[in-house]
């Protein structure tokens, strides 16, 4: 445990180190990676290049040093990152190398400011720090391990059905190469793909919610192509163009906190725009199987009708239930958007809802949803990419 001094002195450099976080984030991965290229076989090189990683992990050793008296405060920030790390294969022994190349960078941005009494006692607060996200993993290791059909870390999968569902989202069915099933998972959770592309350097990860309920021989995933140009785009554009029926992909174990609470049988409303329908197909097949008696809205938005994913299979499911309502909104089109009176006509605010989709969407969304009267026990969100704050006040 930290001594009370050294506590302190992590809580009162916490707003300096936050004016300057995300250069010194940017110095460390530079030099990180300068030093340990092999860590680029982890990383998101478009999230890199982006400066959202680095923004990321600036607001995580903030908000870790505000609360540094108690982490519980942090936990679900914390099991939300873990996640992450467990579906990128992040092991203990990366965590030393961290370390040292975090405060390698404090100490080459702040210069002098940095003295060994403040750099000491950021080095225990990491070491803290470090040991809560390790146990946490390790649990999550544990669990992932010890499921029936489970693993850790990364196992190749058979691309046993490849299917278009829109212009630009294409369906990946996956099956373990060894024949094996595969675990349980929960709708909402995500996989990690690994994939080798000609050309490139490192491997690269990506994470896709799982776009379909829970099935004991397959996976299923469902994929944004995005522009050839975009670097977001390196491992959607390979997926689409060059991963066929017959090949193989590496692919690590379930994820994930955005879940649907499948003991309740109250209103539930999933709202959704673009790629952000992929965890919501998952959820409301659950719920047309499990409980086709909830009252649930499925509301999705898109740019036009050949964008829109999953309109048949949206139906299908409805067509099982006692209490369904769905529709699709064209932004191309007059009142093709959904607003708050839309959210007012068709969601049960004494019940839950589900949103997912571009960060301005959501917090638009979210912000309509609190209007009407829910609490944020009630809203439940999925974003892409490095964990964020959502601007949703």
């Amino acid at each position: 445990m930290l001594s009370q001094e050294k506590r302190d002195i992590v809580k009162s450099t916490a707003p300096v180190l936050a004016e300057h976080g995300t250069t010194i984030t940017k110095v460390f991965y530079q030099n990180l990676f300068n030093a340990h290229p092999e860590l680029l076989n982890i990383f998101n090189h478009a999230n890199q290049a982006q400066g959202r990683q680095q923004a990321a992990l600036a607001n995580a050793i903030y908000a870790a040093a505000v609360h540094i008296d108690n982490l519980e405060n942090i936990l679900p920030a914390v099991v939300q990152i873990a996640n992450k790390h467990v579906s990128l294969g992040i092991k203990p022994e990366h965590y030393p190398i961290v370390g040292e190349f975090l405060l390698k960078a404090i100490k080459e941005v702040l210069g002098d400011a940095a003295t060994d009494e403040i750099l000491n006692a950021w080095e225990e607060a990491y070491g803290v720090i470090a040991d809560a996200f390790i146990g946490v993993e390790a649990n999550m290791y544990k669990e992932a391990r010890e499921q029936e059909n489970g693993w850790n870390f990364f196992k190749p999968f058979t691309v046993v059905l490849k299917k278009q569902e829109s212009d630009i989202i294409t369906s990946f069915y996956l099956k373990p190469a060894d024949g094996s099933n595969v675990p349980d998972f929960k709708p909402g959770q995500y996989i990690s793909l690994r994939v080798s592309i000609p050309g490139e350097q490192y491997t690269m990860i990506r994470q896709y919610s799982l776009s379909q309920a829970t099935r004991s021989d397959e996976f299923r995933i469902s994929v944004k192509r995005e522009a050839d140009n975009d670097p977001n785009g390196v491992v959607s554009v390979f997926l689409h163009k060059q991963i066929h029926e017959g090949d193989t992909v590496e692919v690590s174990a379930p994820a994930g906190e955005f879940l649907l609470d499948v003991t309740k049988t109250t209103p539930v409303a999933f709202i959704s725009a673009g790629v952000g329908i992929t965890p919501m197909m998952s959820m409301l097949e659950t719920v047309a199987t499990t409980t086709p008696d909830r009252p649930t809205v499925f509301l999705h938005a898109a740019r036009n009708e050949a964008l829109a994913a999953f309109r048949d299979d949206v139906e299908k499911h409805a067509a099982n239930m006692n209490n369904a309502k769905y529709k699709t909104f064209y932004s191309s089109e007059p009142n093709g958007i959904i607003t708050r009176e839309v959210l007012e006509t068709y969601v049960d605010t004494t019940g839950d809802a589900y949103v997912c989709g571009p960060v301005s969407f959501m917090e638009a969304m979210i912000r309509e949803l609190r209007t009407l009267g829910m609490t944020e026990g009630q809203i439940h969100y999925e974003f892409f990419g490095p964990a964020m704050q959502l601007d949703n006040n």
